[in-house]
């Protein structure tokens, strides 16, 4: 398998291939990087759900409205997925996960002076977004080329930033709200995003530098030859770079990605509002999102190691088939649960199956494509994410204003959503996964 690929430098230099991907090493800084950065992106973007019934009072706004900034968020992340990988190739890990940091951090705190809704669309929705997508895909794909025979583990403890972020930042927010406002507690976290920077200082490939300006000796050309067009040659780096598209076995999978995202972003933007529409109090409701989070740590290592085993290793497929199949049937029963104990049973079963569903994620997109590809596949594989997570919270706002009491919605809305999700399961259980198992898993 081809190892760290070729990464831009300083001063005109290149890091050379690497034939066997070196298995830690420096890799487990750049794990540690990655962990960090998910704290400061996915556990961030979980905890602006606390944010809703503040600006629900103070901009006078509905469920509805408000929820379209946690969907721009994650569209924003989502839809410039692909712009992140470019800039990976191009620039270099390092360079775009801090300016990813820069673009993120001033986004939270000008959202801080918002006076307006469409000011925190603007501010918080697509600056932070886009900063977000410029760190999240390189720093996953980072840790894909150092990694081969633990490359579950290392993607299952680098992803588990997102639960052990959610169960701290979950009630930090809720603090911070109560002592300093919401506009204080945007401006802390735009403080604190900030640390995405440190983690692009980390993102450098543990490799054999050459200088091709010091060390190269001119050779005449054998036979003389014309260079391409400017066009020719950025369509073949395009058909090189992008050659993973034609892999029958991503095609299948990416429209799994679509299908699924559509179900599991309601749950997540809409448990604490829930949790207090049935009589839970605010803290016990924030403290049920940091249960999410230690319940997701414990999905993204565990299965990550499980997964790592020899004799599971060929059925990672079959896995991912399980947790989303977990994932739908703990939303079939969510409009039963009116206690905080239930609840409570509901944030560690979703938790656990929705954290090993993100850390296979990667696992399976670097098993169908290989490590040298791994950016530029999770650039559309999150970008398939965006219309999804754009609509799908703004729906379920819509129908709690409608409906006005929220078990209401979750019993109108999470069952077909958790029949959905178990018919997609069917789907890919007995078409989609017979099929997968005689199509090539990679490129040659």
């Amino acid at each position: 398998m081809a190892a760290v690929g070729e990464e831009r430098l300083g001063g005109g230099r290149r890091a050379s291939r690497v034939t066997n991907l070196p298995e830690g090493g420096w890799g487990w800084m750049v794990v540690a990087s990655c962990f960090l950065a998910t704290i400061c992106i996915r556990a961030v973007t979980r905890c602006i759900s606390m944010f809703f019934v503040e600006f629900q009072m103070y901009f006078e706004r509905d469920y509805s409205t408000t929820a379209w900034i946690h969907s721009m968020i994650d569209c924003t992340t989502m839809l410039c997925a692909p712009l992140g990988s470019f800039l990976g190739n191009r620039l270099s890990c390092r360079v775009t996960v801090f300016l990813g940091g820069l673009l993120s951090s001033a986004g939270l705190v000008l959202s801080s002076f918002a006076s307006s809704l469409e000011f925190l669309y603007a501010s918080l929705g697509i600056l932070t977004g886009l900063g977000y997508a410029l760190s999240y895909t390189t720093s996953i794909a980072m840790v894909g080329k150092y990694f081969n025979e633990r490359k579950a583990l290392a993607f299952g403890i680098a992803l588990s930033g997102s639960g052990i972020g959610t169960f701290l930042l979950a009630p930090a927010v809720q603090l911070l709200i109560e002592h300093y406002s919401w506009r204080g507690a945007l401006l802390i976290l735009g403080g604190f995003v900030s640390n995405l920077c440190v983690c692009g200082a980390l993102m450098r490939p543990e490799v054999t530098l050459t200088d091709d300006y010091n060390e190269a000796i001119p050779i005449e050309p054998l036979v003389s030859s014309q260079p391409l067009s400017r066009d020719q040659s950025f369509f073949f780096k395009a058909k090189e770079e992008f050659g993973f598209l034609w892999i029958p076995r991503f095609l299948v999978l990416s429209v799994s990605f679509v299908f699924l995202a559509f179900g599991c972003s309601v749950p997540v933007v809409y448990l604490v509002p829930y949790a207090l529409s049935v009589g839970v109090e605010h803290q016990h409701a924030a403290f049920l999102m940091s249960i999410f989070g230690v319940s997701g740590i414990v999905g993204n290592i565990t299965f990550g190691w499980i997964t790592d085993r020899t004799c599971l290793k060929r059925h990672r497929l079959l896995s991912y088939i399980v947790t989303i199949s977990m994932e739908g049937l703990c939303c079939v029963f969510l409009p039963l649960l009116h206690s905080f104990q239930l609840l409570v049973l509901f944030s560690v079963l979703y938790g656990y199956f929705d954290g090993a569903y993100v850390a296979l994620i990667p696992v399976l997109t670097s098993d169908t494509v290989g490590s040298t590809h791994l950016a530029s596949a999770l650039g559309v594989v999150y970008f398939l994410h965006a219309i999804p997570y754009l609509v799908s919270p703004p729906i379920g706002g819509k129908s709690y204003s409608i409906i006005v009491v929220l078990h209401k919605f979750f019993l109108k809305s999470e069952f077909p959503k958790g029949v959905v999700l178990c018919k997609v399961d069917m789907f890919e259980r007995y078409i989609i996964y017979p099929l997968i198992k005689n199509i090539p898993e990679a490129l040659p």
